[in-house]
């Protein structure tokens, strides 16, 4: 396991220092787990999980890795593969959940950040939501970051993030590159600033629910917002935009679990607070659950 896990951090630096690596190349390092140390039954379910992966059975695979963790607690590999399979599903929020398990039990893997960040794109959220639920400041996970920022064509993201690092060669030669592909950029007219008018696909998805909701598309806006939310799980304005339209079509039940669904994935942003709280007051009145009601018509007038 230890040297498996050695592995994950040196690769970086192969990554850096010899491009002719193909970084989207599947990783197959979980296969190397030193698996004599563990029972039959471990390694039969593991690589049983890796085969049905394979063939995109996720659910099959999902339920191999778990009878994994049964038989051998706390292998950060098994969390790993596991948000993997959660990923390919998408199912969002199970990936992101073990992904930070993984890294949290070794930062400095590359492999394991790696996992994290194509969750967090998946459902359009950035790493620095996450706030303390990583170890960011970690400088080895600070490097693999700069790495996987520069990887991605998100120039911009990497050279931010390498500002805040101590000089050495790794960091040197990174910002290199870096500049030398903004320059390209450049030179060719696509500097990443003009990435910025390429509309985000979740900007367009959220302006169109909004247009249903004005023009009162209520039938069109529940079945477009429940669309929305398996694509992205963790966005609370279409929690809310779902809950409106199933309110107004006489579900207010169900509305009030999305509305409060909203509120527990909110950050920072009161306006589309306060209109959560005013449908809420309207659900729970429709509901004739008066009590849930006046809580929520104080917090609009207390401003909490």
């Amino acid at each position: 396991m230890k040297q498996w896990m050695r592995r994950g951090r040196l690769i970086g630096i192969k990554l850096l220092f010899f491009p002719v690596l193909v970084f989207t190349q599947e990783i197959t390092e979980s296969a190397e787990v030193m698996l004599e140390a563990y029972t039959d039954e471990f390694q039969e379910c593991f690589f049983e999980a890796l085969k049905q992966k394979g063939i995109e059975n996720y659910d099959k695979a999902i339920n191999e890795l778990l009878k994994c963790k049964d038989l051998a607690s706390g292998q950060n590999v098994v969390d790993h593969e596991l948000a993997k399979a959660y990923l390919a599903s998408k199912q969002y929020i199970n990936a992101q959940d073990y992904a930070i398990k993984a890294l949290n039990s070794e930062p400095e893997n590359l492999w394991f950040l790696n996992t994290l960040l194509d969750v967090l794109d998946g459902q359009g959220r950035p790493l620095e939501l996450l706030g303390n639920s990583i170890p960011i400041e970690n400088p080895g996970l600070q490097k693999n970051l700069a790495l996987l920022y520069f990887e991605r064509k998100d120039y911009n993201r990497a050279q931010k993030v390498l500002q805040g690092l101590k000089q050495d060669v790794f960091t040197e030669q990174l910002a290199r590159k870096i500049s030398d592909s903004l320059n390209k950029q450049r030179r060719t007219g696509i500097a990443s600033a003009s990435k910025t008018k390429v509309e985000n696909p979740l900007d367009i998805l959220r302006r169109e629910l909004e247009d249903l909701q004005k023009t009162a598309q209520y039938a069109s806006l529940e079945s477009r917002a429940a669309e929305a939310l398996e694509r992205y799980p963790t966005q609370p304005r279409f929690y809310y935009l779902y809950g409106v339209s199933l309110n107004k079509n006489g579900k207010p039940a169900e509305a009030s679990g999305m509305l409060e669904t909203a509120l527990e994935f909110l950050l920072d942003d009161r306006e589309l607070q306060e209109k959560i709280y005013r449908e809420l007051v309207v659900v729970y009145t429709a509901l004739g659950n008066t009590s849930k009601a006046n809580m929520y018509l104080s917090k609009i007038k207390s401003g909490s």
